[in-house]
């Protein structure tokens, strides 16, 4: 278990990031055509994985712009964002915000996810959803990075995210 704070307030998740150096768990997440996708779907690609609560909070939000800008007119990995919100929901937020450089994928069919990849959170007001965090993989699905935001109201660390892929 890992413990996180929401402006102070302990939050115990159900365990630890996968290791640098592990083989990362797959996943079964759900893209916005309703389609199941996996780490499979994304074979042969260094991948970074943001993972956020919900797409309706200021950070997730704001997290979410940040690594489309950085995304953008790159072809040498994906940017995988995760959250429990609907995929229409993500779908609307991505429209509005002319978000194009970003794959949303939803946990809306299982909690497997953020159990595998220890975020899930145990209590707090958002009990059941994911702590925040990111996870940088190589194209072989090997942990090269991972942070765990220690507070739910701070940004992740983008330019150490980003280093990982080189």
């Amino acid at each position: 278990m890992a413990t996180i704070s929401l402006r102070g307030e302990a939050i115990e998740t159900n365990g630890a990031l996968p290791k640098v150096g592990d083989q990362a768990p797959d996943f079964l997440l759900v893209d916005a055509k309703l389609c199941d996708r996996t780490l499979a779907d994304y074979v042969g690609k260094k991948k970074i994985i943001s993972i956020v609560p919900s797409l309706d909070t200021p950070v997730c939000a704001e997290s979410t712009r940040r690594f489309n800008d950085f995304a953008a007119d790159r072809n040498d990995f994906v940017m995988l964002v995760v959250s429990a919100d609907l995929p229409f929901a993500q779908g609307r937020f991505c429209g509005k915000e002319k978000l194009k450089s970003v794959v949303t994928l939803s946990m809306m069919r299982s909690r497997r996810f953020a159990k595998a990849y220890g975020v899930l959170m145990l209590d707090g007001p958002l009990a059941g959803l994911t702590a925040r965090a990111v996870v940088v993989l190589d194209e072989n699905d090997t942990v090269l990075y991972t942070e765990l935001s220690a507070d739910l109201t701070r940004e992740p660390d983008y330019a150490s995210a980003v280093a990982a892929l080189q």
